[in-house]
């Protein structure tokens, strides 16, 4: 007699000990939850399995999404040979072995676990057998391959986006894990509101919520799982924003953009993400970064008090460290905007890097050759704001567009018209004789 963790079906045994999000992992296409862009009716990947040939490829997305079982039932549908190999553990005598199993079965598919954790050893090793077909390889990432796989391996790859899953996708897994012989096989139920709650807890990883279900059942005594019971269990929501990862850079992303686009909700949401990451130096180089350059002149003092509610969250610490930078963002959530200051040092790296120009003897720190009279005078202030300061091939050059978004930015763009009104001379000896004749 089998022990009670154990449960036959058609001759299949299962293992009850076995975690049930590894019971639940898909056998075919059919089973895989979501993904449709990739495996619905006539799309690429369904007809590569429908013709038995599969091509390198790198799948990425965020962890729990499938993809390393997306890239096994494409093998086992395709009818072809395949191995397992993670990046990071796998030796290179492990990988010499695969390549020699590879040369006696054709089609031979290598699933690569973390791929962008290829040390070059391990690279130079896989890049020929890829090459020249030996080889199928069928990469999968949580790291964006633009970023990082090697671009050797990424020339010889497609790559196809593992996409995150929906609230209603999630629930359908759970759905069937109540249901199938590899799951609870209907001896256990849940409460749809209890279901809607671990898939906003999951974050669209199905391996998350399944691990609550799991839990749940277990601590749930009718084996029927209640909204009560789940927030008995100290969970916490599956955020995909650490430090380090793509996900942290798309957050720090929408942080500013939220910021900029004015709208201070969407900026706290995304702070209070960077906050429980505890990622305080990205929070304080972001917050600069967003003060200078999407406020700016638009409104100064902020930018002033930034600095200073940074300050007091690094001396405080969290958690009330979140109270000053709180502050911040509202502040420049809804400050004036200006990004003059940023396009007008853009405009003017752009013309030092198209054109060589010297700069004016006059204005050399010790001029030679040049007479007294047409040296810079240190005090005559009158004949300063008279001085063309620019070289002679760029004289006419504006870089500043004053914006028009604050008080004191209206105020500068006041004065740099009156400014840009007078005309300036690089004739030194001239303008102060006109200045003499004045006196």
């Amino acid at each position: 007699m089998r022990p009670a963790s154990f449960y036959v079906k058609i001759g299949a045994v299962i293992n009850m000990n076995e975690p049930l999000a590894y019971r639940m992992r898909p056998k075919t296409l059919d089973e895989i939850i979501g993904q449709e862009h990739l495996i619905a009716k006539g799309s690429v990947l369904r007809r590569c399995a429908e013709e038995k040939k599969l091509f390198s490829m790198i799948f990425y997305g965020a962890p729990g999404m499938g993809k390393t079982t997306l890239a096994t039932v494409l093998a086992n549908e395709a009818g072809l040979p395949y191995r397992m190999f993670n990046a990071v553990n796998g030796t290179k005598k492990e990988l010499d072995a695969l390549f020699l199993e590879a040369k006696m079965f054709p089609g031979f598919v290598l699933i690569v676990d973390e791929v962008h954790r290829l040390n070059k050893d391990k690279q130079d090793l896989l890049l020929p057998h890829v090459e020249n077909g030996n080889v199928t390889l069928i990469g999968a990432t949580t790291a964006n391959p633009l970023h990082s796989i090697n671009p050797a391996i990424r020339s010889r790859c497609h790559l196809f986006e593992v996409k995150t899953l929906s609230e209603k996708d999630i629930c359908l897994a759970i759905q069937r894990s109540l249901a199938s012989p590899q799951g609870f096989h209907n001896e256990a139920s849940m409460e749809e509101d209890a279901m809607l709650w671990i898939a906003r807890q999951s974050g669209g990883d199905v391996r998350y919520a399944l691990n609550v279900t799991e839990l749940a059942v277990t601590l749930a005594e009718d084996k029927k799982v209640t909204l009560d019971l789940l927030k008995q269990i100290p969970t916490v929501a599956n955020q995909r924003t650490y430090k380090g990862d793509d996900g942290h850079y798309d957050l720090v992303s929408a942080f500013q953009k939220s910021i900029r686009g004015s709208d201070a909700d969407a900026a706290l949401y995304y702070l209070a993400l960077l906050i429980d990451s505890g990622d305080l130096e990205s929070i304080e180089r972001r917050l600069l970064v967003i003060a200078y350059e999407d406020i700016g002149l638009g409104n100064p003092a902020a930018v002033a008090r930034t600095i200073q509610a940074i300050d007091a969250a690094k001396r405080i610490g969290f958690p009330e460290g979140r109270i000053p930078l709180s502050m911040a963002v509202i502040d420049l959530a809804l400050s004036p905007k200006s990004r003059s200051a940023e396009t007008a040092i853009d405009l003017a790296m752009k013309a030092v890097h198209q054109r060589a120009c010297p700069i004016p003897d006059y204005l050399k720190f010790t001029p030679t050759a040049l007479q007294e009279e047409d040296r810079y005078d240190y005090d005559l202030p009158q004949l300063w704001p008279l001085i063309q300061y620019l070289p002679d091939d760029l004289k006419n050059q504006s870089f500043y567009f004053p914006g028009n978004h604050g008080k004191y930015e209206k105020a500068l763009a006041e004065n740099y018209q009156k400014l840009r009104k007078i005309q300036r001379s690089n004739d030194l000896r001239k303008l102060k004789k006109k200045i003499q004749s004045m006196k």
